[in-house]
Parts: structure tokens; sequence; C-alpha cells
């Protein structure tokens, strides 16, 4: 049987139709900065894509800024805060590491927004902590990559807004599975990626509200309006606009995992696994798992060699299972290395799901099976 993939939330399928303009795009290779026929239609078609994705999150064309992916532009959005006179960093619990660890490392104090045990932010302690003295940058991812949980942004926005600070919002896993607008977020700063959509690796958009201004952290030429130094990578921003285009055709059509998800969710709850964030909103194509005393890695090897790919709440290094942060910050710390992420995409159809669970309740009944056989040998 056909593997079959459900790790979308890691990295898409590539669309046929990114790959498509993206095989025009290497074949010509221009230069968009040149002014001869080669660089003016690789021009255009960086510009075609400004507009693909400005259209996708409801943000003019000009405010997209290209780059090498979600790391630098949630980089890049954090020291646009700080040149600004931001002070101080309030970020979410649950907050992708590449958004933790900039903050981390920006020379300014980092306080830890908590999250509820569904995964969303406490918005009462948002806004003791904006009362407080110094203007804070609040990073607030607005769909969690592990449990899919959808956060509350318009709210956190309010609360931004009236104590005069800078709103950061990552959308990169929210982008193209739900409606995602800039405006409707109020975010000062949005950042994108490709891969995420069904585009290519390595390439990705800081998106800056109309009147905010940002700053380099890569020095060279005056490409993307002086904010980003460095030749475009044209048919990787060729594909990021296909695939925002697609995305955005798509959206509907998303919806309908939800469906497909609550079904195989249900199966396997009734097995024995725990839902991450059930009792949340979350994105239709997301189910985070897990079963204590089952660790990660020995779950996806199980299902990898049933053909059905999938990734974990947790990462495994060197042999040793590390916690999953987002289980571990909801307060379930007995689960945090069993975590399991289930996540389809714009290729994956219902019996993927049927797959998925019909394998995972499989490889569970043969691991109480060992695990009793197990407990008997010591007795």
């Amino acid at each position: 049987m056909n593997a079959i993939y459900l790790d979308y939330n890691a990295s898409g399928l590539v669309r046929p139709e990114v790959l498509e303009i993206m095989t025009r795009a290497l074949a010509d290779n221009g230069n968009p900065s040149a002014v001869h026929a080669a660089g003016r239609r690789a021009r255009a078609r960086v510009e075609t894509a400004r507009a693909q994705v400005g259209e996708l999150v409801g943000a003019d064309p000009t405010a997209v800024v290209f780059n090498s992916g979600g790391t630098e532009a949630n980089a890049q959005a954090i020291a646009s805060a700080l040149a600004a006179g931001c002070e101080r960093l309030i970020v979410s619990a649950t907050e992708h590491p590449c958004v933790a660890e900039a903050a981390a490392n920006a020379g300014a104090p980092v306080e830890v927004l908590p999250v509820d045990a569904n995964g969303v932010v406490d918005l009462d302690w948002l806004a003791q902590a904006l009362a407080r003295p110094g203007r804070a940058v609040v990073a607030i991812h607005h769909a969690n990559n592990e449990s899919g949980v959808i956060q509350p942004v318009v709210e956190a926005a309010v609360l931004v807004r009236a104590a005069g600070g800078w709103l950061h919002v990552d959308a990169i896993q929210s982008a193209g599975k739900i409606p995602v607008d800039m405006r409707v977020l109020d975010a000062d700063s949005l950042t994108l990626s490709a891969h995420k959509l069904g585009g290519p690796q390595g390439v990705g958009a800081l998106i800056l509200k109309e009147g905010v201004s940002g700053v380099r952290i890569l020095h060279g030429a005056g490409q993307e309006r002086g904010l980003r130094a460095g030749t475009e990578n044209v048919p990787g921003i060729a594909g990021f606009g296909v695939a925002a285009d697609c995305a955005a055709r798509d959206l509907e059509t998303m919806a309908s995992h939800v469906g497909w998800r609550d079904a195989a969710q249900a199966r396997v709850k009734a097995a024995g696994a725990t839902i991450i964030g059930e009792h949340a909103a979350r994105l239709p194509n997301t189910l985070f798992m897990a079963v204590e005393g089952w660790d990660s890695p020995q779950q996806l090897i199980t299902l990898d060699l049933a053909g059905v790919m999938v990734s974990a709440g947790s990462a495994c290094s060197s042999g040793k299972v590390k916690p999953s942060k987002t289980i571990s910050a909801m307060g379930l710390n007995a689960l945090a290395t069993g975590g399991v992420r289930v996540s389809g995409g714009w290729g994956t159809t219902e019996s993927d799901w049927v797959r998925f669970a019909d394998a995972w309740i499989a490889a569970y009944d043969k691991h109480k099976t060992r695990a009793a056989a197990r407990v008997r040998e010591v007795a």
C-alpha cells in the first residue's frame, strides 16, 4: 500500500501549479534588479507574487517583504519592534521556537504569557502585564503549530492598542487553513512561510502594517525597499505567490477536513488517546494527541512502518525524548513526551484520515499487549 503524508504542518507537499511556475522562473533566471528584458520578467514575477501573498492575508502588496522564511521574518519583526521603541517583550508560552529564541536573544526583558489547559492565552494576565511600565511588543501566534489551537488575537489586539504596544502575529500555520486578515487582526507585523502553503521551502514574508517601519537585519544592497538585502529568490517567490493564490482558492475545501479529522479523533480517543486542545477552536486540518507511557518516537516509527507519515509533539535527540513545549505549557506534563501531530493539507483525502486511525489503533493495541506482557514477566 502506498504511504500517506499527514505532516502538512511541518511542510506541505508542493502543489503542481507551484512546480510549474518555479520551473519557468528557473529557466529564465534574470536578476530582478536588472533593467534588461530578463530582469524585467523576473521583477514582474516578484511583484505578481507580492500581490498574491498580500491578497491572502488582506495586506497591501507594498507591505510584503520577502525573505528566507518564517525564522528570519519573525526575527526581523521583533528587531523592528524594539527599534520602534519597545522596551520589553511578552511572548506566549506556546510560541514557535523561532519566536521564543529570537525574543530571548533580543537584549530586552522577556515575560511569558501563560496559556490555559486548552492552550489558549490568558488575556487577563496580558492586560495586567501591559499595565506595567514600559512599552511592550506582544508576540502571539495565530494558531499553534503543534495543537492547531487558534488564539484570540483580535481580543489581544484591543489590549495591546490600549497600552500603546506592538502586536506581532506569526500566521505561518493559520494562513491557507483559515481566513487571515491582517486588518481584522490589527497586527503591526505578521509573518508567513511558503512551504506551509504548498510552496517551496526557504522563502517567507514579513508584512508590516501601514505606517509601521521595519529595520533590516541583513545588510547589503537595497532590495525589498531596503529591508532585506540580497538578490531575490525569484523562483521561490514566484512559487510562494502561486501557493498563496491556491491556498486562498482552497479555503472552503480545507474546511472539509474538520469532519474527517473529528471522525479520526473520535476513534483514537475511544481507543485511549488524549486530544490536546480538544475544547478550543483549532485549525481544521490538525489533530494533536498523546498517550501517557508511549513515547512519540515509538509511535512515529510504528506508523511509518505502516506507511503513515506524521510527526511528534516532541523532538528526539540522541535517543532522548524532549517534552513538548506546548503540552507542558498546558500543564499536561505526564503526556509531554507522547505527543503525535497529524496534519492534512491540499492533497489529503478522507481515506487518509481513516487509514491513520486504523494504523494508530492497531499499533496501540500491540503496544498495550507488549506492556502487559512485560508486567507479567516482572511479576
